[in-house]
């Protein structure tokens, strides 16, 4: 059955299979190729949504991603519903359910529409000046009503089941846009070679050609040639053709993020489809070919449903074969309007008036119109549309004043001149310029290897158009690398020209504060808002944009950013560039959390590292903390024992004989060069020139301002090679903070970094037995204390495979750390392991680790710092060279808050009662008695149980702290306060003899 509004014979979907689908609840046909929009249209239905503000009926705009009033839910299953979907770029498929929003009961009555009269209190603004009064009200009344009025439609309650992929790839020329001109750009780019990716957000290439029935090219119809062209360049090895892919954002070093989308057209998708794809692409050269987008009249009720943009009417009839209506007005300050009316005409639909703003316009189309018994209308105004939830009629008046004429009509076309889509240049940090004699922005300065042609560049006419294109897709490719290769450029037959415009308010928009002339419609913003926001002083376009919310909906004021621009400057009497341009952000259109996120959701959220040695730990009944994104071995309980049993027994264990450790995930960099010493003095505060190749040295890196960065133990292995650890979860900021040193401040050092952290397994031995453990493994290594003291490293073989054994430690006892590569550290482990087992060695986790380190008081970066501890804090001073005079940090270092008297020092604590252990985080006070809120000096750090010691333990960031030695200070809890002492930091062993057994 044809739908009452679809024109047989028209447009280029004849041959289509039908499609049914409902909207709310109402059954209606299509057919295959339509989008939601144009087979609504065809059934006739124009009211498919309500405003933001005030409940105003709506109806489509456009018939493309710039639709700001049609958002509708789309609904496959209870799991499978999307809100604010455009209409407009929904295509349609058999089965389809749509549902309207932001509207209830339903969508013709909706008893939100009582705002609209209730309008005089929700002007521009108005969120700024009311909810005041009473204070109590904000939290009990308004938020939670204004929480319950926030967002358009309803987000899913249920996990998406979709899944979503992503793709890299990298190409000499991207083009973005695939009207004439991005089609145009990818032959002349193709012919010669090179790698290209042509992308267009549209599920047929052409763009405007979609439309424009005026368009000759090679002899045939303008869409019919795109198609054609399209389907050569599908054809060609070197380029990849992406279709329903949006371009969303233009990053640094032509980075360009696209969002495909791959089966929400389709019935039956099938669980193999993705349903996006993220395209990630990075090119040598960007061109973009990003169109124009049509704006519309502002003038009283221009929103009514039935009023559309001319350029939509005209796809909506050429493209999907559907008229918007059967006695169509048309107001225009531009000549499209006018091919828009006459194509209409020609299919059959009256049309009542054209309404021309201008006073004495000519030229070819406007000798057409009349030619076809169109009544034209020069100098006029319509200052008010009729109807309510349709458009009824137009009123009309010559634009000084003068009688007025009503029209009946079903539906209002508008056009009031076209807007260069800058968005991705903007995006590019390009700087756009304004054309004094257009009246438009257009790119400017570039930031970034791309080139604007066509629509976007301000370029009229199909052959300029196709000119600049052309010429431009050659050069790209030439700059990318190309040889050049002559290729044949298309020619334009016949083509279109259309006249630039207005901006701003039309008559009839004011400036009384009672007519609703909207400039955004999304978010209801009309032109009398724009002019209260100077009135109440907002002189920068910026301030006016977040005063109104003009260009802050989901659509980015693609229509509406210059006629609120232009607003904003003829009352602030000033030309637009003085009042300047919002900024244009990424993403172009809404882009789903599903494309960004990928498969990176569920156990997939944050990739889970393991270690070589993490299926033995398991296998032995181990309990996992994570640690960042890695899983670590907590603790190794025996039958019958908690938490705290096994680490008493792994901590006494490890004292007494020996114990088996897996630092693995320890942060592992390679600095090399012959400049790597001298980059190793610029980054950490100690000296490395004079270190020699086979010692260690525990670093300390700072940032700028002169606090604790990281910290680790380095290894020189050779005059130019240095093994740095960093902490486990500092490893990838500490890898980003030298390399970007290295580009940015030391460019001039021949130094190489690499992350290695996943090439070796670390197996750490520590305890007095642990050299009799090693030593029967080791090759090519002498063992001695002699040969191998305290902060040494040596390289050789251990079971066979090479390593690279370090002597150190981080318990206070002899230590070794064995670095072997990762495939074979489960082995290594597993022969360390039945050689400990001879000497009643024990394998220990993380906590054990914990407990052990801060019985000898040595620090972790990122709980005994916090971001604001410097070396002299965390009692570190002899870690900064005295003889340096430069390095990261070193002025942050002297500053006078950093060197005053009072800071807050790493001491230890010790609960009087040795049986209580502190909270970590608990906060220190000198006096318990003190009114609330107390003053805190300081805090808890790190507080454990050490069975070594037959008491509690503590480390402390205190105020003042290496001066209050022997102090009692007070830690003031829920169930009492708890005394402690001030003492030193190491508890175990303070003369270090252990180290060496």
């Amino acid at each position: 059955m044809i739908a009452a509004f679809r024109i047989p014979g028209a447009g280029r979907l004849k041959q289509a299979e039908t499609a049914r689908f409902s909207f709310d609840g109402q059954s209606y046909s299509g057919v295959e190729g339509d989008t939601l929009a144009s087979a609504l249209l065809a059934n006739g239905v124009h009211l498919v949504g309500r405003s933001f503000k005030y409940h105003r009926p709506r109806g489509f705009l456009s018939a493309g991603a710039e639709e700001p009033n049609a958002l509708v839910e789309i609904k496959r299953d209870a799991a499978r519903k999307t809100p604010n979907v455009r209409a407009t770029v929904q295509e349609l498929y058999d089965g389809l359910t749509a549902q309207s929003q932001n509207r209830w009961p339903s969508l013709s009555f909706d008893v939100g529409a009582v705002n609209d009269i209730a309008s005089p209190l929700f002007s521009a603004g108005f969120y700024y000046k009311t909810f005041m009064w009473p204070k109590a009200a904000w939290k009990n009344f308004y938020e939670p009503k204004i929480r319950a009025a926030a967002g358009l439609g309803v987000a899913p309650d249920q996990p998406d089941p979709d899944h979503y992929s992503a793709r890299f790839a990298h190409c000499d020329v991207l083009v973005l846009g695939g009207g004439a001109a991005g089609i145009a750009a990818a032959l002349a780019a193709a012919e010669t070679g090179v790698r290209v990716i042509l992308a267009d957000e549209q599920a047929d290439f052409g763009g405007s050609l979609r439309f424009e029935s005026g368009a000759q090219i090679e002899g045939q119809d303008g869409f019919a040639w795109a198609q054609a062209a399209v389907a050569k360049l599908r054809d060609m090895d070197n380029v990849r053709v992406l279709s329903r892919t949006t371009a969303f954002g233009y990053y640094a070093q032509n980075f360009v993020g696209l969002v495909e989308r791959v089966s929400d057209h389709l019935r039956n998708p099938g669980g193999e489809l993705p349903r996006e794809r993220l395209w990630q692409v990075r090119a040598k050269r960007v061109v973009l070919a990003t169109g124009a987008i049509e704006r519309h009249m502002v003038f009283a009720d221009n929103d009514r449903p039935g009023t559309m943009l001319a350029s939509a009417a005209r796809t909506y009839l050429n493209h999907y074969g559907v008229a918007v209506g059967r006695n169509v007005g048309v107001y225009t300050a531009n000549d499209s309007a006018y091919a828009a009316a006459i194509d209409l005409k020609k299919a059959g639909v009256d049309v009542a008036a054209i309404i021309d703003l201008r006073d004495n316009p000519t030229g070819p189309v406007i000798d057409e119109a009349r030619a076809l018994g169109i009544e034209v209308n020069f100098g006029r105004a319509a200052i008010r549309a009729g109807g309510k939830l349709r458009v009824s009629s137009m009123t009309v008046q010559p634009k000084n004043g003068g009688g007025e004429r009503t029209i009946p009509v079903d539906a209002i076309l508008m056009s009031a001149g076209w807007t260069p889509s800058v968005h991705l240049f903007s995006q590019s940090r390009g700087k756009v310029a304004f054309n004094d004699e257009t009246k438009r922005f257009v790119p400017g300065t570039y930031a970034q290897d791309c080139v604007s042609v066509g629509a976007c560049n301000g370029t009229d006419g199909l052959s300029a158009t196709i000119d600049e294109a052309y010429a431009a897709g050659a050069k790209a490719a030439k700059d990318a690398g190309a040889s050049v290769v002559k290729g044949t450029k298309p020619k334009v037959d016949a083509s279109e020209s259309w006249s630039r415009g207005m901006l701003g308010a039309a008559p009839g928009a004011g400036p009384d504060t009672t007519v609703k002339a909207f400039v955004d419609f999304q978010n209801d913003v009309t032109a009398k808002d724009i002019r209260q926001a100077v009135h109440e002083g907002m002189h920068s376009i910026e301030h006016v944009k977040r005063f109104t919310t003009n260009g802050m909906a989901t659509d980015q004021g693609k229509t509406s950013n210059m006629h609120g621009l232009a607003i904003a400057a003829e009352t602030l009497g000033k030309p637009i560039p003085q009042v300047g341009l919002t900024t244009f952000r990424a993403p172009y259109t809404p882009v789903t959390f599903g494309s960004i996120i990928g498969h990176a959701r569920g156990p997939l959220f944050d990739p889970t590292r393991k270690t070589a040695i993490h299926p033995w730990a398991e296998a032995q009944g181990a309990v996992f903390e994570d640690v960042g994104q890695w899983k670590r071995a907590w603790y190794f309980p025996k039958a019958g024992e908690d938490m705290h049993a096994a680490v008493d027994r792994e901590c006494v264990t490890v004292r007494k004989t020996a114990g088996l450790f897996d630092a693995s995930t320890l942060g592992k960099i390679e600095v090399v060069g012959p400049d790597a010493a001298k980059f190793m003095e610029l980054l950490y505060t100690n000296p490395w020139e004079k270190l020699e190749p086979g010692r260690c040295r525990y670093g300390i890196m700072l940032r700028e301002d002169g606090f604790i960065y990281d910290d680790g133990v380095v290894g020189r292995l050779a005059p130019d090679r240095f093994h740095v650890t960093t902490t486990t979860g500092g490893a990838p900021r500490v890898m980003n903070h030298m390399e970007d040193y290295l580009q940015t401040e030391f460019p001039h050092l021949n130094v190489w970094l690499t992350s290695i952290t996943e090439q070796w397994a670390v197996i750490a031995v520590q305890g007095p037995k642990s050299r009799d453990i090693i030593a029967p493994l080791v090759e090519g290594i002498d063992m001695s204390d002699e040969a191998l003291p305290h902060m040494s490293v040596r390289e050789g073989r251990i079971c066979g495979v090479p390593t690279r054994l370090f002597r150190m430690s981080f318990t206070g006892e002899r230590g070794f750390e064995v670095n072997v590569p990762a495939d074979y550290g489960q082995a290594v482990w597993e022969a360390l392991w039945a050689e400990g087992q001879k000497h009643g060695a024990c394998a220990y986790g993380t906590e054990t680790m914990h407990v052990l380190r801060a019985e000898k008081g040595y620090i972790i970066v990122g709980q005994d710092t916090d971001g604001t501890v410097t070396p002299n804090d965390a009692g570190l001073d002899w870690a900064v060279g005295k003889k340096k005079t430069d390095f990261v940090g070193i002025r942050g270092m002297a500053r006078p808050d950093l060197v005053a008297k009072g800071r807050k020092q790493l001491v230890g604590l010790k609960t009087k009662d040795p049986k209580v252990v502190l909270e970590e985080g608990a906060q220190i006070v000198e006096d318990p008695k003190q009114a609330i809120p107390m003053k805190m000096i300081g805090h808890v750090t790190s507080s454990y149980w050490s069975e070594n010691c037959g008491r509690s333990i503590a480390l402390a960031l205190v105020a003042g702290g290496r001066d209050r030695m022997g102090e009692t200070l007070y830690v003031p809890m829920p169930d009492g306060t708890i005394e402690v002492e001030v003492t030193g930091m190491v508890f175990f062993d303070e003369k270090g003899e252990r180290l060496n057994g």
